[in-house]
């Protein structure tokens, strides 16, 4: 049995302004996102290019902030119905400079962290965000998809 598997890599940030108790949310339209509604922003890991070199060159390319010190929250994962997994490594960044800007992946704005739950949101933002605020707890998996949706699990 082969011990390797066609595996996708992305990344998501919590971006946080610890002062304002802001975040940044991206808005990603139906019309061009799967995974539409507001959400967190993110992108692909490149060939070659360490985890933590992603998440900052996406938050750059999508937010126009540069973000220093990301640190790894959790992992968000699932199987792909092709075979293979589906990898997101989920990062927060408390330090960052720049001007917040939208790009082509979507319209980008801070947000009042309590009011994130009174947003649009993407399917699961705010069990992912549950996950992301709570260090006893590092992996949001969905275990198979069901009638109902997909099976999860927090662990």
């Amino acid at each position: 049995m082969s011990r390797s598997q066609l595996t996708i890599l992305t990344n998501i940030c919590l971006i946080e302004d610890l002062e304002s108790q802001r975040v940044v949310m991206q808005y990603r339209s139906p019309e061009t996102n799967h995974w539409s509604g507001y959400a967190f922003p993110g992108g692909h890991v490149e060939n070659g290019e360490a985890f933590a070199e992603s998440v900052i060159r996406e938050i750059y390319e999508e937010t126009g902030l540069t973000i220093r010190n990301p640190q790894l929250v959790g992992i968000k994962n699932w199987p792909l119905d092709e075979g293979g997994r589906y990898i997101v490594f989920c990062y927060k960044a408390t330090e960052f400079t720049g001007t917040l800007r939208s790009s082509e992946e979507g319209e980008v704005s801070w947000v009042e962290k309590d009011q994130i739950p009174n947003l649009d949101l993407a399917y699961d933002v705010l069990p992912l965000l549950e996950m992301m605020e709570n260090p006893a707890q590092s992996e949001f998996y969905y275990r198979k998809r069901t009638s109902d949706g997909w099976e999860k699990e927090v662990f």
